[in-house]
């Protein structure tokens, strides 16, 4: 469990922070930002355990707190689709995501609108989950898709004369892989529980988009560490790997200096989203 919390937060006082929520199978990592400052001042993970994370935010200090300036949860996993904003309409949410995903009884559709991208991302989240947020944040809180946050945090990142490049973002049991050029070439979710998986998809993508992997820059960020075996069997394979920073345009506290720089930039994104 992770708890970094600045001195001046003040959760009593939620009209003056956004809370950012990012729920994996069995983390929540979160994380606030004083509106006025545009700081971090706030980042805890926790593992969750039985009734996910209504049952945790019922022992928690303020994750039930009502009155937030805003709130964004983001949901992981597979189940999603980013669709051009102009073959969409409201109401065909199921029949676009049933091409790549069956839900289940205790799954809800939903969808995100990205103007700045032309795109809309139709995902599926768990029933409980998005009750919850609804019914404890109403209309402050807004549910998305983690790769909604990870794009919008890409693009903010970039720039408008960025080069065409492979993102990587590890997470819980899963690998996002995304390629970026003048627009979203690229964006899907693999599962991922061993290095040799990593470094397979990543090759994998790399030839069918055109990439060298012994020219072409890889970023990445997640759950990799400089010595972890992950990285050093994906350093063979792809000469150019660095890792990515945290996105720009916005301050954090002195106290998120404990984690790497690399860590939770999906997290941090959902500013942008």
């Amino acid at each position: 469990m992770l708890r970094l919390r600045d001195e001046t937060f003040d959760p009593a006082n939620p009209a003056a922070y956004n809370l950012y929520l990012l729920a994996g199978p069995t983390r929540l990592y979160l994380t606030a930002v004083d509106v006025e400052r545009q700081k971090f001042v706030a980042l805890e993970e926790y593992i969750l355990g039985p009734g996910g994370v209504p049952a945790l935010a019922a022992q928690h200090d303020f994750l039930a707190l009502r009155g937030w300036n805003a709130v964004r949860l983001a949901v992981t996993g597979r189940a999603f689709t980013l669709l051009p904003a102009s073959l969409f309409r409201p109401g065909d949410e199921a029949a676009a995501l049933r091409l790549h995903h069956t839900p289940t009884p205790t799954e809800t559709i939903r969808h995100t609108t990205h103007p700045s991208q032309e795109l809309v991302n139709v995902f599926a989240a768990d029933t409980a989950l998005a009750n919850w947020l609804g019914a404890t944040h109403g209309a402050t809180g807004r549910l998305v898709h983690h790769t909604s946050a990870l794009l919008a945090g890409l693009v903010h990142q970039r720039g408008a004369a960025a080069p065409r490049r492979l993102y990587l973002n590890p997470g819980q049991q899963e690998l996002t892989l995304v390629v970026l050029g003048q627009h979203l070439e690229y964006c899907n979710v693999f599962p991922c529980s061993t290095a040799e998986d990593v470094v397979y998809y990543t090759i994998l993508v790399m030839q069918e988009l055109g990439l060298d992997p012994d020219q072409d820059d890889v970023t990445v960020w997640g759950e990799f560490t400089p010595d972890s075996a992950v990285f050093s069997l994906l350093r063979t394979y792809v000469r150019n790997v660095k890792f990515g920073a945290r996105p720009g345009n916005v301050h954090y506290s002195y106290r998120l200096n404990d984690v790497f720089e690399y860590r939770y930039f999906d997290l941090f994104s959902l500013h942008f989203a």
